[in-house]
């Protein structure tokens, strides 16, 4: 059990009450995960500014790599809160199980696309060359594979502090691959 609380807005500084406001403007709610954020005095905004910063990847494509990475990583939390994202974003269910996967047979770009993200966070930075050269040959520059791994850090960072706090899950529960077939 986790020793980690979800702070209220009370309880964090006023840039980060500031941030609080903004979010439950944008999505009517705070996610848990950024409210834990919140302990720093710094962190949640730090966090945002990368998460938000812009890319090479569309909105589909992020999910595609956030899908990929918080599998490998095994984070309940972002498989959860990126499985509604992703359906927001227009995959259908056994789509969003195949980017978890880390592969796309749906689409040959995407595919590419979520076996390097895959592939990259199992190797812990360093990708398998046919990996990079599948990527760079579906479409993708040397740029996309820069702002692909800048990515793949964003989401681990998100994937380590839920497993460090272990804080509740505020989206509906993402089940795991073992169970779907997949």
């Amino acid at each position: 059990m986790s020793t980690f609380n979800v702070p209220t807005r009370e309880e964090v500084n006023t840039s980060n009450q500031a941030i609080f406001d903004n979010l439950n403007k944008a999505l009517g709610f705070v996610p848990n995960l950024y409210a834990t954020y919140a302990h720093s005095e710094t962190a949640l905004e730090n966090y945002l500014n990368l998460a938000n910063a812009k890319t090479s990847l569309s909105a589909k494509e992020k999910e595609a790599v956030n899908l990929a990475v918080s599998e490998v990583n095994g984070c309940i939390y972002c498989l959860s809160a990126h499985t509604a994202i992703g359906k927001m974003n227009g995959f259908t269910d056994e789509q969003i199980l195949e980017l978890r996967a880390g592969h796309a047979s749906f689409d040959t770009k995407l595919d590419a696309l979520a076996k390097l993200a895959k592939n990259v966070t199992e190797n812990r930075g360093k990708a398998d060359q046919e990996v990079i050269n599948n990527f760079l040959s579906s479409g993708y520059n040397k740029g996309s594979l820069i702002d692909t791994i800048v990515l793949v850090g964003d989401k681990t960072i998100s994937n380590y502090v839920h497993g460090t706090t272990q804080i509740p899950v505020d989206f509906p529960v993402a089940q795991p691959l073992e169970t779907t077939g997949v």
